[in-house]
């Protein structure tokens, strides 16, 4: 049998994130951003067996990351990781409920025949932290966004992976000059914000130079950013290096609502 891993992008960006990453009959979710019936299409249209997830991730508390957890993970049983100051502030924010079935995720764990392993990110939450994936044919797959910068851990985890989604979050020119209120702009612009465009461009060199040539963008502002504006600003950062598409790596945006495609990595 040829086992195939692959990562789904069911959704991404302010209005819900959510990805499915698994290999031959069996899989985990990282983050339940949009509701469960949602969440349910998504897996649907991408012929998901939710039967095969073998527990959830969450990245942490804010909603777009967790909105339709509570619902969706006690409807099908499923177990929930997290950082114990995530599960605190989920909780808090009653996210969760004593019937979910909860754990917290210090390092590295296994499920079923995948391994999970955390890894802290700078952001405006409790606890915050992004997951390293291992498949059971020992592929290695990150999504790491929502950071407000690159940090040496989260960069040692992506290089030493075969595919990642990495943050491109917004353009600056367009957020500051855009309509968000001046202590929003702070906010996303700050160390515990969003990786923007730039910031985002001038690591994937690094990656791709390490071997981690399979990457994509996510989590996309729709108001301050477009995914033309991030794709093009890694990518001419990219050939400034020399460093060329579909020759050196692949790139692609993720999609802010699931288009039925997987990444085969």
């Amino acid at each position: 049998m040829i086992i195939l891993a692959k990562v789904v992008p069911l959704f991404s960006g302010s209005k819900g994130n959510s990805y499915f990453i698994g290999s031959s009959g069996e899989g985990v979710l990282v983050d339940v951003g949009r509701s469960c019936k949602q969440i349910e299409n998504a897996l649907a249209l991408n012929d998901i067996e939710i039967g095969s997830i073998g527990a959830v991730f969450i990245t942490h508390e804010h909603t777009d990351h967790c909105n339709g957890l509570r619902v969706f993970a006690k409807k099908h049983k499923l177990k929930i990781y997290a950082s114990e100051g995530t599960l605190e502030a989920m909780s808090e924010k009653k996210l969760i409920c004593p019937e979910n079935d909860i754990y917290v995720i210090e390092d590295k764990i296994s499920v079923g025949n995948m391994q999970v392993e955390r890894c802290d990110t700078p952001h405006d939450a409790r606890e915050s932290c992004c997951y390293k994936v291992y498949t059971s044919d020992d592929r290695k797959a990150v999504i790491a966004t929502d950071m407000g910068v690159m940090t040496e851990d989260v960069r040692k985890l992506i290089s030493s992976s075969d595919f990642a989604v990495v943050e491109s979050n917004h353009d600056v020119r367009m957020l500051k000059l855009g309509g968000y209120p001046y202590i929003v702009k702070q906010r996303i612009l700050s160390d515990k914000g969003h990786l923007c465009n730039d910031a985002c461009a001038e690591e994937l060199a690094g990656f791709i130079k390490s071997g981690n040539v399979r990457l994509m963008l996510g989590h996309i502002s729709e108001n301050n950013n477009t995914p033309d504006l991030a794709f093009n600003t890694s990518v001419n950062e990219l050939s400034r290096l020399g460093i060329k598409r579909g020759i050196d790596y692949t790139l692609e945006t993720v999609p802010a609502e699931t288009n039925g495609k997987s990444v085969i990595f």
